[in-house]
This record gives C-alpha cells, structure tokens and sequence, in this order.
C-alpha cells in the first residue's frame, strides 16, 4: 500500500492511497476461499468447486465488498500510523478501481487538535453561597401553607374577590363555533391563579353564587394550541358556588397534615430543601465561573465541522424560539449575518471547551458508572407516570440516546475534578444576588446540556406518547 499525504492545513489533512492490484486480488482469492468451503453446485460435491468456477460465478459480485474491506482497513492503518484523532468520519472518495487494477482512493479527515491543559492548581476561583434566613424561612412556610387553605362556602350575596374560589360551568366559543376543550361543569377556580386565559379571572371579581355571564377574552398569541392563538373568544359561564379561604394557620396540625411529625419538623424539611436549591444554584454559578476561566486560558483551533455542528443546533433552537413567539430572524435585535457571528462564537467556546473537558476525563480515567446512569434514566422515567418501563426499554436499547444522558454527568464529573485541584475561596452573598444572571443566556449551561438534553427529553416524550396511543 502506498500512502501520500496531499494536504496538512490547520486541522485538515487529505491523503492518495494506492492498493496494488496483487493486494486486492489476495482479498478476492481469500473470500472466494471462504465462500467455497459451503457452495454447492451441480456436479461438484459441497466445498469442492474448482476456484476457476467460483471466480467466474462470484467474482464480479464480490468486488464491493472487497472494495470497501479494503478501504476500511487501508483507511485505519493510515490513521494510525500518522496517529490522527478524526474529529468526524473521514471523507472518501474512490478515485478508480476494477478488476485486475490497483485501488486508488482520497482521504479527507478533520482531525482532533493537540493540546495541553492548563495547570489546573493555578485557577482562583470564587464561589457564592447563600443562607436561608429566619424571616424568609418564615416566608417559604406561610406560602406553603397557602397551597393547603380551606375554604368555606360565602355569605348569600357575597361577591367573590381574588383569592376565592368559584365554582363555575362554563362553555367557550370562537366565531360564534365551540370549540373542543372549551367547556367544563362544576369547574373549582381560584381567582388570582393565573390558571385560566389572560383576563378570565378578573372579568368574574365580583360575581355571585347562581350568576350568569358571558366573559370575553383574547387568546395568546403563543397559546399551545395554534388554531386558538390570538382568537377573541366568549366564554358562557354559570356560577354555582362561591368559596371563600378560610385563615390559614402555621401550626403543629399544619405539618401532621404534611405527614411531618410537628411544626419545627416541617420548619426543618423547608430549610433543608431551601439550602439544596442554593447549594445547587451556587454550583451552577461556580460551573460558569470556572467555564469561563478555562475558555479565557485555552486557546487552540478546533474542528471546522464540529464547530458547524454545534452551531447548526444553536441556530436551529433560536429560529424554533423565535417561531413561538411568533417572530422570525427579522425580527431580531441585530441583523442575522452579525447575529449569526455571535452564536458562531458560541460554538466555537463550547466546542472548545467541550474537547478540553473530554481530555481531561479520559486523561484521569473518569467514568459514568451504570447506577449513575440508571439514576438519570429514572429521573426521565418519573416525568411518565405509568410508561416508566417503557422508557428504562427505550434508553437500553437506544446507545446514542443513553449517551446523550451520559453526557452532562460526564462533564460535571470533570468539572469536580477541576474545582478539586483550583484554589477556590467562598463569600457570602444574599439570595438576590446569588440569583442574579451577570450576562444572560449563554451562561451556564451546560456544554453537555443544550440541544443534547433536549434531544434526549424529546424522545423520552415521544415513546411516552408512542405507549399512550396503543
């Protein structure tokens, strides 16, 4: 075999490899070999048919699959002995062959770039932590007790405020036509939810029990379901009850109805589910801190194509953002060429990035173990109630969708890592602030997470509905 290298730019290479006519021949010998150990033909008993018959009985017809059997191992052994790392499936092209001939062909590969990682001690890094306080521990209870209120039937005649609740039949209407979905009887409403269609709920503050009205109202623009969004509708609506809250009282019973044995008990679950959304927001701005510090310390080329990719997903998720609102490109604040530069950017960091973190794990050995990942599986699995087997058999037999749940525990494997060998001081800082997005969307998010994530969700969403239509 003879290998010549025809291009080394950036990340690319391309390479004219010649198989001499003798090698291919030996392949076609060997296979017709194999083939005559069971063919059967008339006249010559099982495995012994002259090989002059099987060449010319076989012979054209195997030329394919000789054909790409000695691409494939022409194109590794190239590969690796000019230790190349593609970064996406090479490009081959077959630029003649026949019978009796040599074998010439094209590589065309991007390959992975060669780096070194930072010196991972030196990073000084800050992470925000926050503590729950007294007063707004206070806060969090008093509003869970609000969703466990009680409420008792209103004075005769009593009109009904927000807060109330009311208990209504109602039958909605666009262009006169009802539509599926848009009535109910002895529907409970609790006024001020926001549950309903933008201005239902204010338009029946001040009804009372046995009243009957007709509320109009405009659906969203972006509501769900399309053939509605934007509509002006009339709603027929019947009030058979008014309801009104009932004090609520933060108490021992309060928690005994919670299944919590008294009120200091429910008082400690709040704080311990509080301090495990700080401690969890904290981690996810430590992550961005540390993202950024790596991508301002590593500064190396990586694969057009990846990049391409990546940016092809982000743009994909911006024009499907945009279509809900019902907005195009146009649209945008910036015109698209200098808005597309920007999301090109983005790509390229979390490309970059993305190889950076993948060097480091398979550098220390870090790995996704099986009880991680049935963890993640199960987590998809409990937003199905009643299809959970279902999934669990979907992400087993699906290896790029496990990968995709493999992904982000991965990349926060890695960034542990990391954050275990910077120096990383802690401050104080109140919840608002620990809140606080600096510079908006691209933040933290995961590398891993993105468009990956949302892949994964989506197909977990479509074998849910998939069982539910059988």
């Amino acid at each position: 075999m003879q290998v010549s290298e025809t291009l080394s730019e950036g990340l690319k290479r391309e390479y004219k490899v010649v198989v001499p006519s003798a090698d291919m021949e030996a392949k076609v010998t060997d296979r017709l070999t194999e083939i005559g150990k069971e063919a059967q033909m008339p006249g010559f008993r099982p495995g012994k048919v002259p090989m002059k018959i099987l060449r010319r009985t076989y012979g054209r017809q195997l030329l394919g699959e000789v054909l790409e059997q000695a691409v494939n191992e022409a194109t590794t052994e190239t590969l690796e002995k000019n230790e190349l790392k593609p970064a996406m499936q090479p490009k081959i092209e077959v630029v003649s062959f026949d019978e009796g001939k040599d074998l010439e062909y094209t590589i065309e590969v991007e390959v992975m770039p060669k780096f070194e990682p930072m010196d991972f001690s030196t990073l000084t890094l800050e992470r925000k932590v926050a503590e729950i306080g007294d007063e707004e521990l206070d806060e969090r209870v008093n509003s869970l007790a609000q969703q466990f209120k009680e409420f008792t039937e209103a004075d005769e005649g009593q009109a009904a405020n927000d807060g109330d609740t009311v208990m209504i039949d109602f039958e909605g209407s666009v262009d006169g036509e009802l539509f599926e979905g848009g009535a109910a009887e002895g529907h409970s409403l609790e006024l001020g939810s926001n549950s309903f269609i933008p201005g239902f709920e204010e338009k029946l503050v001040g009804v009372k029990k046995g009243d009957e009205t007709v509320v109009k109202v405009t659906f969203p623009e972006e509501y769900q379901a399309e053939h509605l969004a934007g509509k002006k509708a009339e709603f027929k609506v019947n009030v058979q009850e008014v309801k009104v809250p009932l004090p609520v009282t933060v108490d021992d019973a309060l928690a005994e109805k919670l299944g919590l044995e008294n009120l200091a008990a429910l008082k400690d679950a709040v704080r311990e589910q509080s301090e495990k959304e700080y401690a969890d927001l904290s981690r996810a701005k430590l992550k961005r801190v540390l993202l950024d510090a790596l991508a301002e310390n590593h500064d190396f080329e990586v694969p057009p194509s990846l990049v391409e990719g990546e940016f092809e997903q982000i743009w994909n998720q911006v024009v499907e953002d945009l279509k809900r609102q019902d907005k195009t490109v146009e649209d945008m604040e910036k015109p698209e060429e200098e808005s597309r530069a920007e999301f090109r950017e983005i790509a390229v960091r979390r490309v970059r990035l993305g190889l950076l973190l993948s060097e480091v794990g398979q550098r220390n050995n870090l790995t996704v173990n099986q009880d991680e990942v049935n963890r993640a599986m199960a987590e998809q699995a409990q937003r199905f109630a009643g299809q959970e087997q279902q999934i669990f058999e979907f992400y087993q037999s699906n290896p790029e969708m496990r990968a995709q749940l493999e992904a982000p525990i991965m990349e926060d494997k890695v960034v542990d890592f990391i954050v275990e060998m910077a120096q990383v001081s802690e401050s104080k800082v109140s919840i608002e602030e620990l809140l606080a997005d600096p510079d908006g969307d691209e933040a933290e998010g995961g590398l891993s997470g993105g468009a990956g994530e949302a892949e994964a969700d989506g197909a977990a969403e479509d074998v849910a509905a998939d069982t539910e239509n059988k």
